[in-house]
């Protein structure tokens, strides 16, 4: 039986906009450490933005290229911290805090999905996002159709999802998990209230579909 598909809304950076999220269904909270992100968050800011939590929702650290320092300082200020690797991280740079992690993959004709999954097979997931300029947060839909049935590790979609797509995407990928940031977005960095609540919806909407087709 199809398990219920989690939600991760990333790029938070409003007090409001975590209570928003909550609200709506979100499974985990995502903070963006990445400097050049129109989505950046100092930890500071982070640390009380991830004290608004409630429990058994998981607040995310969005990585790009950091040094082991900017890491731990994260970790040790907000417990509970699930790492998400989004730059050009080697397995060994993903392995080396020692904490739990996801892998972002930038999926473009280039990438062999089965292998990069064997390489960070200790991850606790694949984040599949579009390959893009930069290090994501580009809005992006991939060609879903290249994700592998049998990829060895839980899926996390990304990229370019909002709530007009995200059925269509739970429906053909079967992840275990979305992530949107700018498709419920007012601008970068800012929740749409509406936007959040219509996502989520959507989501549960999706696993609807697909309970019904398996009984």
């Amino acid at each position: 039986m199809k398990q219920r598909t989690r939600i991760k809304i990333c790029g938070l950076t409003r007090e409001a906009d975590v209570h928003a999220a909550v609200e709506a269904g979100a499974d985990a909270i995502g903070f963006v450490f990445y400097a050049k992100s129109a989505r950046f968050v100092t930890l500071e800011r982070a640390d009380r933005l991830a004290r608004e939590l409630p429990p058994f929702v998981t607040p995310v650290g969005l990585f790009v290229n950091a040094d082991r320092a900017q890491i731990d300082s994260a970790v040790n200020a907000i417990p509970g911290l699930l790492l998400q690797f989004h730059g050009d991280e080697t397995p060994a740079d993903c392995r080396e805090p020692g904490r739990p992690y996801l892998r972002a993959a930038r999926v473009g004709p280039n990438l062999d999905l089965l292998d990069f999954a064997r390489q960070f097979a200790d991850a606790q997931g694949l984040l599949l996002d579009a390959l893009v300029e930069g290090y994501g947060g580009g809005g992006k839909v991939f060609d879903w159709s290249v994700v592998p049935r049998d990829l060895p590790c839980p899926v996390v979609l990304s990229g370019g999802l909002n709530p007009a797509n995200v059925v269509a995407g739970v429906l053909q990928v079967r992840p275990w998990a979305v992530d949107v940031s700018s498709g419920v977005e007012s601008a970068p960095g800012l929740k749409d209230t509406s936007a959040l609540r219509r996502f989520c919806d959507a989501v549960r909407e999706a696993d609807a579909r697909i309970t019904d087709a398996e009984s």
